[in-house]
């Protein structure tokens, strides 16, 4: 679900997202919420970046809090297949048809993949599958948006916001927790 901007905000009046460093199996990740709405996901924040991020063992937890960093502790640990968690891409500054082909990319179902052009197919440019490839790349919520699901045509890997070596780790949680069809 994509929250919208309250009506009135203006980027001098908005609120400040709180940032978290969290450690997970893939590293440090610098995860961005704004109000209830999760709004970036980063790999390893090189400083000062990763300055402006507090330590999850420093924050003062709350039921919501604890829910966000629960699932996706639960995640990582083959215990959740769905997080579940609310998004804003309007905050990331993605524009309308990258949040368009984002939402496509939520949809691949846990421990399954789909193709470049496949993706460009469902949101309406079959003969954009590179496009879909840049989009991905420039995925502000990895993971959460499990962009890692869509491999090249021959079935490799292909490219990933976080690299190639993350990426093969979440393919390999999930086909560990897939059924078969």
């Amino acid at each position: 679900m994509e929250a919208q901007p309250h009506a009135g905000t203006t980027p001098e009046s908005a609120a400040q997202p709180l940032r978290v460093l969290m450690p997970s199996p893939l590293g440090l990740l610098g995860i961005e919420i704004l109000g209830t709405a999760l709004t970036r996901v980063l790999f390893e924040p090189a400083e000062p970046q990763r300055s402006t991020f507090i330590p999850l063992h420093d924050v003062d937890g709350s039921d919501f809090l604890d829910e966000v960093f629960g699932r996706l502790a639960e995640y990582f640990a083959g215990a959740r297949r769905r997080l579940d968690l609310e998004i804003d891409l309007c905050a990331s500054g993605t524009d309308p048809f990258s949040r368009r082909v984002l939402k496509e990319a939520a949809k691949i179902p846990y421990g399954r993949t789909r193709t470049p052009r496949s993706l460009a197919e469902a949101v309406g440019r079959p003969d954009h599958g590179a496009e879909m490839v840049s989009i991905l790349l420039g995925n502000p919520l990895p993971v959460v948006i499990p962009c890692h699901r869509v491999v090249a045509e021959d079935g490799a890997p292909g490219e990933y916001v976080g690299g190639v070596r993350r990426k093969l780790w979440l393919l390999e949680l999930e086909s560990q927790g897939s059924e078969p069809l």
